[in-house]
């Protein structure tokens, strides 16, 4: 009997029809096995995964393959995106075992939920050295019956094994210049000079380690980084990994030169992207980088926000081909000249494939082409240019669309929160604040949980209900972040109160006592090991963003036992980051804020007053490195007025709105004036943009 009818997972959904008897990661799942002394099959895998739909329709879809899997397994489905913790341990074995990993991720387990056997995406037939899936099921029944005694001590060992990569930076101290130094020179080393990025195909955005360039350039100066981080997203906006008609990043490009992307959309890469080009926006002025920061947020209100004020979590890399009905990746948005003539004319279509790269031989497959934009047009064409970009873009709406994962991640949703709050207040876009608000409203109302008697955050939600599955360490610090951003942008002190309640969760649920960080509570569930990770994945590491909401919620409060907990935390990034700046860019940037202060704005005045919201807004577009900012009526000695701590005893000079800047205990002279507060920040490149 198929089990998933009943869950709230897309992708476990996706698999609620399939002939295999598929069981959800339970206790009873593992009982079931025991019962019967056969193998748990744990396949992991994510509704957006082009390969995980492929092993499913060749494999799981196939009644001779699936009735092989009941009769000799017990077989459990899990989404990697709700369960990252059963993901992250699996992972790990598969990773030390085979010396690579991917999804699906395909795990042979004991009753005891100990791995012995792993693998990634196996074919229905054997191909290019790999057995087939049936083959690897008869291997695997095979060595259970016929050598149960070196199956239990293959899993035995392994988990010894895992339990032994116990890690221990709380000790390591603090990162200083000369580690930022480091990280800067290996990052050099493995930065691609012709095409930009870093490392080569298949080439992924490197959102955190951008952030990482751009405060590094604003702290020192230096600027090689800032040339780095430039250079890489304009070959990204250009390249075919970015959606030229409707905006936003696919996932990675297959290439090394950005042309060819897999093409699901995730959120997490569009908010952090999002954010980055905003700050390239702010750091130097760029026309491209507003462009496409601007772009990428309307991408994700427009086709990632839900009904409930949340974002959904992807859009799927494959969709139908509009000729044979069959779902192929690439399908919605590759071109070929044929499709552009039938939409636009000889013409137009002729100016289209020049200015999107688009070629009779294809970029792509089957002689299409992912749309590029190599060089901008000629400025005498831009209305024309503007016009064809329209037309395609409502000719391609005809196509059936990509599947969207409509799943509310918990930590994805706080990077979206503090990317459209800042985008907004950057670009006058009021509307955006108000799509970041209501996300951290649907955070607060569905995610949190304090009616148990023991306060958490829930991971995911779907249709407005909150999932089963605990929030692990990157839902505090990633929805923490997206708060802090909401108040430094609103003025609204409730969202630094509700990171408070978050990132004082995180000392209580996630810290050890030297201070380092695990990725799931103390009274969470029970793995084979529990995961603790400070490198970055395609997202910030729950480690280093935690420390980074640590280091912001004690730059607004002075809370020192905050502070200390972030400096603990970043001992991680001292070790690691002149080792392997490449997998630690997000606590490398959290170091640079941690070097320069972080610095402490406060801006008080009459909140109807215009001369304070200018003010407001050259605070928030300092680039000084993680910054914090506070506006609001000046808060008295007793706590009374403002709802900010930075505002305590903050007064008017001369009656009008007034700004203050502190760092490191030394407080610069209060100005009422917007040009000198720029130079207190770093804001003198994008004011008046």
């Amino acid at each position: 009997m198929n089990r998933l009818a009943g869950v709230t997972s897309p992708y476990l959904l996706q698999h609620a029809d399939n002939p295999v008897d598929w069981w959800p990661w339970t206790p009873e799942a593992f009982e079931e096995a025991r019962r019967r002394n056969v193998p748990v099959l744990l396949s992991v895998g994510y509704s957006a995964c082009h390969w995980c739909h492929v092993m499913a329709h060749e494999s799981f879809e196939d009644e001779l393959v699936a009735a092989y899997m009941n009769e000799h397994f017990v077989n459990v489905k899990v989404d990697r995106e709700e369960r990252p913790d059963v993901d992250a341990v699996y992972m790990e074995a598969v990773q030390a075992a085979t010396g690579q990993g991917g999804w699906p991720m395909t795990v042979f387990l004991t009753a005891d939920a100990e791995p012995f056997y792993f693998g990634t995406y196996f074919p229905p037939e054997p191909r290019h050295g790999m057995p087939s899936f049936l083959q690897v099921l008869e291997g695997v029944r095979a060595a259970w019956v016929g050598r149960p005694e070196e199956v239990a001590e293959v899993a035995q060992r392994i988990v010894r094994d895992l339990a032994g990569r116990q890690l221990d930076y709380g000790k390591a101290g603090t990162p200083g210049a000369g580690e930022l130094a480091q990280a800067l020179l290996g990052l050099t080393r493995e930065y691609d000079s012709v095409h930009a990025g870093f490392g080569g195909a298949p080439k992924f955005p490197p959102s955190m380690v951008l952030e990482f360039l751009l405060r590094h350039h604003a702290r020192t100066g230096a600027e090689g980084a800032l040339q780095m981080a430039a250079d890489t997203c304009e070959a990204m906006a250009r390249g075919g990994i970015y959606d030229q008609l409707g905006g936003g990043f696919a996932r990675y490009a297959v290439d090394r030169e950005w042309v060819v992307p897999h093409f699901e959309k995730m959120l997490y890469d569009n908010a952090l992207l999002c954010r980055v080009y905003a700050h390239l926006w702010r750091a130097t002025g760029s026309d491209l980088a507003r462009r496409v920061a601007l772009e990428t947020a309307d991408f994700m209100v427009r086709e990632l926000r839900t009904e409930h004020g949340g974002f959904a979590s992807a859009l799927d890399a494959d969709s139908a081909d509009p000729l044979t009905g069959e779902h192929v990746e690439g399908a919605y948005y590759a071109w070929t000249p044929a499709q552009l003539r039938e939409v636009l004319g000889e013409d137009d279509a002729d100016l289209a494939a020049s200015y999107f790269g688009v070629t009779q031989e294809g970029t792509f497959e089957h002689g299409a082409s992912v749309l590029q934009l190599p060089q901008d047009g000629p400025a005498a064409e831009a209305g024309r240019i503007a016009s064809i970009r329209e037309r395609l873009l409502a000719a391609r709406s005809e196509r059936p669309a990509p599947g969207r994962d409509d799943k509310v991640v918990a930590a994805w949703n706080g990077l979206a929160v503090a990317a459209l709050a800042e985008c907004g207040a950057y670009f006058d876009r009021p509307d955006l604040v108000e799509r970041a608000t209501e996300a951290a409203d649907l955070l607060v109302r569905v995610h949190f949980d304090v009616t148990s008697g023991r306060a958490r955050l829930a991971r995911t939600s779907k249709d407005g209900s909150a999932g089963a599955n605990a929030g692990v360490l990157e839902d505090y610090g990633d929805v923490a972040e997206g708060f802090l951003a909401l108040a430094s942008v609103t003025g609204e002190g409730v969202w630094l109160e509700f990171a408070g309640f978050l990132v004082d969760l995180v000392l209580d649920l996630f810290a050890a006592e030297d201070g380092s960080l695990y990725d799931t509570a103390h009274d969470a569930e029970q793995l084979i090991r529990r995961p603790q990770d400070p490198t970055d994945t395609a997202a910030p590491s729950g480690w280093t963003a935690a420390a980074g909401a640590l280091l912001s919620y004690a730059a607004h409060t002075g809370s020192e036992p905050h502070r200390t907990a972030a400096e603990k935390a970043l001992g991680v990034v001292h070790a690691l980051g002149p080792r392997a700046p490449r997998f630690i860019g997000h606590g490398l940037a959290v170091a640079e804020a941690l070097l320069d202060g972080p610095r402490e704005v406060a801006v008080v005045g009459a909140p109807e007053d215009p001369a304070r919201a200018e003010l407001h807004r050259v605070a928030l577009l300092g680039t000084a490195p993680g910054a914090v900012v506070a506006t609001g009526l000046p808060r008295a000695a007793d706590g009374s007025g403002g709802e900010f701590p930075l505002l305590a005893e903050r007064t008017l000079v001369e009656g009008l709105p007034t700004a203050y800047v502190c760092r490191h205990f030394v407080c610069a002279r209060p100005t009422t004036d917007p040009d000198e507060l720029a130079e207190q920040v770093g804001a003198e490149a994008s004011r008046g943009v």
